[in-house]
């Protein structure tokens, strides 16, 4: 990344940054294509509550692992100073791809978890912002039988589009939604690689109100915590994937 102030540069750090986030436990539930809420009921309630939180949270931890081990780092990218980390590797391996849209869909479960654990409230639109948040939005929308929308730049997308501001280091850049791409009422979760600044992830959550849908909240793959991109995302749910101390 060139400029730490540029929301849409591949995710790089100095050495000085530090981590802040900490990954939730998700409650995994059956796929019910025809039903986005699942409930779980009856005599065995008790025990799945117990049961599936812990070993949701297991298999969500020794999957980050294997994740976090596939990352690659390059020192002095693009610029001294600078440790670029690579995310591309997690796509390059099908087993690890596979590991990562599991990870993916446990940490999604959580938006839409009810305060007694025992339903989940699924996205009925995943949308992700031009251009990482294509490489597994499409995927991981179909985990949930819900529809994919892109966020793209100014001018690329046909027909009539709705328009949010974003500031850049040298200016204000543009994103656009297709009109009618969200119904009114219809559940959101916005994606991507990284949250920087919180600009271009901020500027898709308004595209998403504009359109009339209810923002969920934000997932990335990774962060840069100092740049405090959170505070930009009016407090709604924002999720990190992986934690890196490079």
């Amino acid at each position: 990344m060139t400029s730490t102030s540029d929301p849409r540069q591949p995710f790089a750090s100095t050495s000085s940054e530090t981590s802040a986030v900490n990954p939730s436990t998700a409650i995994p539930t059956s796929s019910t294509p025809s039903n986005h809420t699942t409930t779980t009921s009856g005599q065995d309630a008790p025990r799945q509550q117990s049961s599936a939180p812990a070993a949701s949270a297991s298999e969500l931890a020794s999957t980050k692992i294997s994740l976090l081990g596939a990352l690659r780092s390059f020192p002095d990218f693009p610029i001294p100073g600078i440790n670029f980390i690579d995310i591309m590797p997690l796509f390059q391996d099908p087993t690890i791809h596979a590991s990562l849209l599991r990870a993916l869909k446990l940490q999604v479960q959580e938006f839409g978890l009810s305060s007694d654990n025992t339903t989940v409230t699924k996205p009925d639109v995943i949308v992700g912002l031009d251009a990482r948040g294509f490489l597994f939005g499409p995927s991981l929308a179909l985990q949930f039988d819900a529809s994919f929308v892109p966020v793209r730049k100014q001018g690329k997308l046909p027909g009539p589009c709705v328009t949010a501001t974003y500031e850049k280091e040298y200016g204000a850049d543009f994103f656009q939604m297709q009109e009618g791409a969200i119904k009114p009422g219809q559940k959101v979760l916005v994606v991507d690689d990284i949250i920087a600044t919180g600009g271009s992830a901020a500027a898709a959550g308004s595209l998403v109100k504009q359109l009339g849908g209810d923002l969920m909240g934000y997932l990335f793959i990774l962060e840069i915590p100092f740049l405090k991109g959170r505070e930009k995302l009016g407090g709604l749910p924002t999720v990190t994937l992986l934690e890196t101390d490079s």
